[in-house]
């Protein structure tokens, strides 16, 4: 247990620097386990890579059905990108984090993430004219993540998230 700056005492986990950060392990979809659970190893944050480093290890980490870490290294190009870029970085974390909640049952939060995401991603292209930035196809992302979210509502059902992974480049997977 940390003692905070006014001397209470704080359970929360911490980082080295003092901040918060939830030390329980996570299985593949993000979610906390148990203290002493094996879980999967964390997806360091903060790391700057290139653009086509960020696409690559993306979908490396959505191809292992790893949606809620792929989010991550998308949100350090996020945070870390050029601001004329932000907005695709937030639309393809969103993607991704869509997925998350898709492969975890949650129907509604799924489906909300992956149309945000689709929209993000493809107001960004239009606004920049850019519909294959690093190699990716937007509007087919968009375009996948728009029928995912149909059939996750029409379902109602979790979804195989390394299945239902997207393509970052070239063409998505076909028929949802």
């Amino acid at each position: 247990m940390a003692t905070t700056s006014s001397g209470r005492q704080d359970a929360r986990d911490r980082d080295g620097e003092g901040r918060a950060r939830n030390a329980r392990p996570r299985d593949g979809l993000g979610r906390p386990l148990p203290y002493g659970a094996d879980g999967v190893a964390r997806q360091p944050e903060g790391v700057l890579r290139t653009p086509e480093d960020t696409v690559a290890e993306a979908q490396e980490l959505l191809d292992a059905g790893r949606p809620f870490h792929a989010h991550e290294v998308f949100e350090d190009a996020w945070k870390s990108g050029p601001d004329e870029e932000r907005a695709l970085w937030r639309g393809l974390a969103q993607l991704a984090v869509g997925l998350t909640h898709a492969a975890r049952g949650n129907v509604t939060g799924g489906a909300r993430l992956l149309r945000r995401g689709a929209v993000g991603v493809a107001e960004w292209a239009a606004q920049l004219g850019q519909w294959s930035p690093y190699g990716m196809d937007l509007a087919d992302l968009a375009d996948w993540a728009r029928r995912l979210a149909d059939v996750v509502e029409e379902t109602g059902a979790s979804v195989d998230a390394a299945a239902r992974a997207p393509r970052l480049r070239g063409r998505s997977r076909g028929a949802l």
